[in-house]
């Protein structure tokens, strides 16, 4: 469902309606905050983009949380936390870099590989069961994937390689999510912003380079758009069942398509539509059979 959807899981604390409209809007965010960083990404270092993203979280976490952040950083399972953090900081930091090269409605589709990838992982590394139909719909989106990236052909460009990998490396973070149940959704995004904010300021210094003061405000809706969005999408999934609420995570590409389209008059062609088509139905195909096994299984 996109670059910080991470596997959050809650019992439901309302009604369905309430939790789909908040994912919708959550999404809307995703993709606005995506469209930000493709505007920055083509004036500053991606590393540095990605630095204010999670600097702007700890600041307004700060007015959010202000004396509770360090005890909110408190976990169980730091070693997890840690590894969880930085994954997702991979994919944040390989979708950013993606966005200087190719349009921000293919770098969304082939992102959009990660529902199935984590039923992939989940399989081989939670031990949950995987049949020949799963494999199927996994194996599926992977062509749509290529479909977009059409490698051996002139309009390859290395660059789709980069989402592709941060599909990766964000369903790894949402199995490590699954893993640190335990701590509160508060806690891992607390690690989230601390990690991805101190792990860049590491970098930021040798690629820094001084920010016109004419995009201090795109900066800072970078920040809001992220930060808003995540607290919409915890809120979604305090309301509805996460199985209600998965497939609505693609309306990410109708959105992204449609900021491509107004910001950067990037209009996907047709064999992005087409994997991006293939890929959306193996998520939806893979979540139908989750959900009819989950219901066998109660």
């Amino acid at each position: 469902m996109g670059r910080e959807r991470d596997g959050l899981r809650h019992p439901p604390m309302g009604g369905n309606a309430a939790g789909i409209a908040l994912l919708l809007a959550a999404i809307i965010g995703f993709t606005l905050m995506d469209a930000t960083a493709k505007f920055l990404t083509q004036h500053y270092h991606p590393a540095q983009v990605v630095w204010a993203r999670f600097l702007g979280n700890i600041l307004i976490f700060a007015v959010i949380f202000r004396a509770r952040m360090f005890s909110l950083l408190r976990s169980r399972q730091p070693g997890l936390q840690a590894g969880r953090a930085l994954m997702q900081l991979a994919s944040v930091g390989l979708f950013f870099t993606a966005l200087q090269f190719i349009g921000l409605a293919e770098a969304t589709a082939i992102m959009d590989m990660n529902p199935v990838l984590i039923t992939l992982g989940a399989a081989l590394f939670l031990g949950e069961r995987i049949g020949p139909r799963r494999v199927a719909g996994i194996a599926a989106a992977v062509i749509g994937a290529l479909i977009i990236i059409r490698p051996g052909l002139g309009v390859f460009q290395p660059a789709a390689l980069l989402p592709m990998a941060g599909a990766f490396t964000f369903a790894a973070g949402a199995l490590l999510t699954r893993m640190v149940r335990s701590d509160s959704v508060e806690t891992s995004v607390m690690w989230s912003a601390v990690f991805g904010t101190v792990a860049t300021s590491v970098i930021v210094p040798f690629i820094w380079q001084p920010i016109d003061p004419a995009h201090f405000w795109v900066f800072l809706l970078l920040a809001g758009f992220g930060t808003l969005s995540q607290w919409l999408l915890v809120r979604a999934f305090s309301s509805a069942e996460a199985g209600v609420l998965a497939p609505f995570g693609y309306t990410g590409l109708i959105w992204a398509g449609l900021w491509g389209l107004l910001f950067f008059g990037q209009f996907p062609d047709r064999w992005t539509i087409l994997g991006a088509a293939i890929i959306v139905g193996a998520g939806l195909y893979v979540w139908s059979r989750e959900t009819r096994a989950a219901r066998k299984d109660q």
